[in-house]
């Protein structure tokens, strides 16, 4: 063991006894619990902590915060445990925040269309809590993450296409930094000039410059009129050239998913639906009655033109939820694919007029590598996935995938994308970043890394190599 990691276990038991004394069997110590925090759900390795501490309160993290701080004692914050990116494994082991106890909904304000969250609530509790007043928080990742975590890596997902990513629907945080002072970022007001948007700074920063305890949200009213059908195309090129033309014309599209036919078929045998095993558009429509009309009709004839067959339409309420559940389902029927495989999962995003080119060139090396990695996208604002399923204890077949996973971000960054539309860099893309913005701007990057965290204690190995 080295002296610098014999320093940190032997600090890290002092902070393990004083913890204990004030959180009593709030503190988990056993392997099974921090090897449980210390994975996320991809292609990873398992880096557990040396404890995990369940808070209840913002006036709590920030007790933990100064314990920590004094000791030098890393600190990784962790949500609903849905990274894809590792981005919470405990590279210098240290201390596990585990926020999900806090889950209160602080405030609604109907009449000005936003709340106030602890960072546990996840984005389900807190649609239900707002249903019976109309209202509906419409960020939609698939998993039920926390909105804490997904305000930490500017989470979007299925409805990004009309209502935005995390970046857009958050309008203030609490945030406790590194030497435990407590922060608000902004006010209620939807807009304002007053100094620097520490709320941008740190919505995305993937828990390394300080701990997001509460979030302001931006709030939607509930549509009048919620349509959702399914169609098939002859081909990708095709369903993704219509998803480029009704985005040309502007068309208010609330959801447009795209599967190819190995992930249809994979959702059909998972899910138990029976979808067409075809490249496959996912469509949802919101808004009045006649409005959801007219799209419709546009939408119809511009698939009608891109080799679409037939809208399926999902009209009742369960049924709709029946289709975005076989779609939020994706990653794991996507591993059933090829039962005890483990996923590798891309998430690349272009501009919207490359989208056809890159999706397509992919599939095309995805054919010629003969891998298992059925395709899935948020294609409304140029986002897709890869889901390689490889063997763990094959290295020929993680290989294979990692350079065809290389060639695919080369792509995209050739086509002035980024490597991550929504997963963030965590430890898996660290090289990436560097590839994508440049040494420069990554230096900048760590800059304000070092001002907000000198001693580095906020989830480090992270972002950057060295943090």
């Amino acid at each position: 063991m080295s002296k610098a990691r014999y320093t940190i276990v032997m600090s890290v038991t002092a902070i393990l006894d004083r913890l204990s004394a004030q959180f009593g069997d709030r503190l988990a110590t056993a392997p099974a619990i921090r090897d449980a925090h210390g994975r996320g759900e991809a292609f990873h390795p398992v880096l557990a902590p040396d404890g995990v501490v369940f808070p209840r309160s913002t006036d709590e993290v920030q007790a933990i915060v100064r314990a920590c701080a004094a000791s030098a004692t890393p600190i990784v914050p962790f949500g609903a445990g849905t990274s894809l990116e590792g981005g919470v494994a405990a590279t210098r082991g240290g201390i596990c925040i585990n926020l999900s106890g806090m889950d209160r909904v602080l405030a609604v304000n109907g009449d000005d269309l936003d709340c106030a969250v602890e960072a546990g609530v996840t984005r389900e509790a807190l649609n239900l809590h707002l249903r019976d007043q109309g209202l509906f928080f419409p960020v939609d990742p698939g998993a039920n993450a926390t909105l804490g975590g997904m305000a930490a890596t500017r989470a979007s997902g299925t409805t990004a296409v009309r209502y935005g990513t995390m970046r857009d629907n958050v309008l203030w945080l609490t945030v406790v930094l590194a030497n435990g002072e407590v922060i608000r970022t902004a006010r209620r007001a939807r807009k304002s000039s007053a100094g620097y948007d520490l709320t941008g700074l740190f919505v995305g920063s993937e828990g390394t410059l300080g701990l997001i305890t509460e979030v302001g949200l931006r709030l939607r009213g509930i549509p009048e009129t919620i349509a959702a059908a399914s169609c098939g195309f002859a081909d990708l090129g095709g369903a993704t050239r219509c998803v480029i033309e009704l985005l040309q014309l502007g068309v208010p599209i609330a959801r447009v998913e795209l599967m190819d036919a190995v992930q249809v078929r994979a959702c059909n045998a998972y899910s138990r639906t029976s979808l067409v095993e075809a490249p496959t558009l996912v469509f949802e429509f919101h808004g009045a009655p006649a409005a959801v009309r007219e799209q419709v009709e546009t939408v119809e004839a511009l698939a009608q033109a891109n080799g679409g067959a037939a809208f399926a339409w999902a009209h009742a309420a369960e049924a709709r939820s029946a289709l975005w559940r076989a779609r939020h389902n994706a990653y794991h029927a996507a591993q059933a694919l090829r039962p005890g495989s483990t996923l590798i999962v891309t998430d690349v995003c272009v501009p919207i007029s490359r989208l056809a080119d890159c999706i397509v060139e992919t599939h095309a090396d995805l054919a010629a590598g003969g891998v298992v990695a059925p395709i899935v996208g948020h294609v409304g604002d140029g986002n897709f996935h890869v889901f390689f399923c490889v063997d763990p204890n094959d290295t020929t077949d993680i290989a294979r995938a990692r350079a065809l996973n290389d060639r695919l971000v080369a792509r995209a960054l050739a086509m002035d994308g980024t490597c991550t539309g929504e997963h963030g860099i965590g430890m898996g893309k660290i090289g990436k970043l560097i590839d994508e913005l440049g040494a420069g701007t990554v230096d900048a990057m760590s800059t304000l890394k070092r001002s907000l965290d000198p001693g580095g204690l906020f989830n480090p190995g992270k972002i950057f190599a060295a943090n």
